[in-house]
């Protein structure tokens, strides 16, 4: 039996320290700066863990002794526009929370543990997917002006709606050996035609890396997904898959949610317990959740139990409309029932500009690649704290602007930048085409640039991993 467990971030830390030690400072990945003027699922927003740096992890605004992380095993077999809610008035609670996807230790791990597969195993080879009959289930219909459904019917709606997400991955690691495994999630079907609404976590390996996603229906029938768009600030992505006649999920409101309200979270818990339901209330609403040292995402706060492989899934409503995206927890030995969710209204917004054109319109992007001083680097060369320009896309905005590898930028307009990650949430607060004043340390001066910011694009299906992540 294939051990699924969670990964403490320090003994993921240690790892990625070793792996670092035979990598040069010249040879470490570059983390290529992008904006989006929303504050984000895992990467990166979620950072492969080959392409981190030691520094980098153990970022002084990342609280990292209590928080950990669910990665792929490493064995052989291995919108801005939020609640109605204006941003000075959401509680500013900023935790570090695990994501919920799930690693598993071989490909094939999250399709066999409840045997669905055997059901259905003719192979549709024009279409990448196992066709058969659906099996029958009653479904009701979503209910208004108050009214609930029972528990069990609000399941039933979730085994036409619910889908399990299985990324496959293969790694080379230092030897040139080849190793295998897959990252497992959730998320649920939008659209009639095969939309499917999930966290980019859950499938940003796919997205970088043009590996398969594969999706389950609850009946056993598998499809090969394409991925629409994703959106790594926010934790959203949509896939499709080529069906029709397919259950789409009723949305919901988030803006009207209460705290105590009753809702229900249904998903793939470990990538093998799939279908699993459970219930609780909303705690709390607008909290400020960090999923990266620099990456927040509004979301609110569930006491419904979720773990690893919940990524994506649906939180419904007592009366069986969604109303969030389960996307993390906090992760502390001793603590249970923080559990956090997108709401619902800021998913669809950007789902919506994803089916439309494949990616969110308005993002800055600055076009360099970064990296941060050693603070011991720092003070032997008597240069300043900040993020170290290592190179300038050509026809950049920095390249137009007059930036050079070599640069050390340290503020962005008033706001100080003494890392890489913070050069990247100060320009968070900035759209594509606004002119922002960067002040740069160059030859052992400090001059002001004025960059008038580029849209970014999300470069998908990177068949090799990018030097600039």
């Amino acid at each position: 039996m294939t051990d699924y467990r969670d990964y403490d971030l320090n003994e993921n830390k240690n790892d990625r320290n070793e792996e670092n030690a035979s990598v040069s400072e010249s040879e470490r990945p570059i983390e290529e700066t992008y904006v989006s003027e929303t504050p984000v699922q895992e990467e990166p927003i979620y950072t492969n863990p080959e392409q981190t740096s030691a520094e980098e992890s153990a970022s002084p605004i990342v609280p990292t002794s209590v928080y950990s992380y669910g990665k792929p095993e490493s064995k052989k077999k291995e919108p801005k526009k939020r609640r109605g809610m204006p941003f000075a008035a959401v509680i500013s609670l900023v935790l570090v929370c695990a994501l919920l996807f799930s690693g598993v230790g071989t490909a094939a791990g999250f399709w066999i543990a409840s045997g669905l597969v055997s059901k259905n195993t003719s192979s549709n080879s024009s279409s990448g997917s196992t066709s058969g009959t659906n099996t029958s289930v009653s479904v009701p219909t979503p209910v208004v002006s108050g009214e609930s459904l029972t528990a069990n019917e609000v399941y039933q709606l979730a085994c036409e709606q619910v889908v399990g997400i299985q990324v496959p991955i293969t790694t080379t690691n230092i030897f040139g050996q080849t190793t295998s495994g897959a990252v497992a999630g959730s998320g649920f079907i939008i659209s009639e035609d095969g939309y499917i609404l999930t966290n980019y976590h859950v499938i940003s390996d796919a997205a970088k890396y043009d590996y398969d996603i594969n999706v389950m229906l609850h009946d056993g029938t598998t499809y090969k997904a394409t991925l629409v768009g994703g959106e790594p600030d926010n934790d959203v992505a949509v896939i499709k898959i080529e069906a029709n006649g397919l259950n789409a999920a009723s949305i919901g409101d988030s803006s009207s949610m209460q705290v105590g309200q009753t809702v229900y979270a249904v998903g793939n818990p470990l990538g093998e317990l799939d279908y699993s339901m459970t219930s609780g209330i909303v705690s709390a609403l607008d909290r400020v959740i960090a999923t990266d040292s620099s990456t927040s995402i509004n979301m609110f706060q569930v006491d419904t139990a979720i773990n690893s492989g919940n990524s994506g899934g649906p939180v419904y409503d007592a009366a069986g409309r969604v109303i969030g995206i389960v996307t993390a927890k906090y992760s502390e030995s001793g603590v249970e029932g923080l559990g956090f969710a997108i709401p619902i209204n800021d998913a669809m917004d950007i789902a919506k500009q994803l089916m439309d054109q494949g990616y969110v319109s308005g993002k800055a992007y600055l076009g360099i690649g970064v990296q941060d001083i050693d603070s011991r680097y720092a003070q032997y060369y008597n240069i300043p704290m900040g993020a170290y320009v290592a190179s300038v896309e050509e026809g950049s905005c920095a390249e137009k602007a007059g930036l050079t590898a070599g640069d050390v930028i340290t503020a962005v307009n008033d706001t100080e930048v003494t890392s890489s990650s913070e050069l990247k949430t100060a320009l968070k607060d900035y759209n594509a085409g606004d002119t922002v004043k960067l002040t740069v340390y160059r030859s052992g001066k400090s001059s002001e640039v004025s960059v008038t910011l580029d849209e970014y694009v999300l470069q998908q299906n990177n068949t090799q991993p990018s030097g600039n992540g």
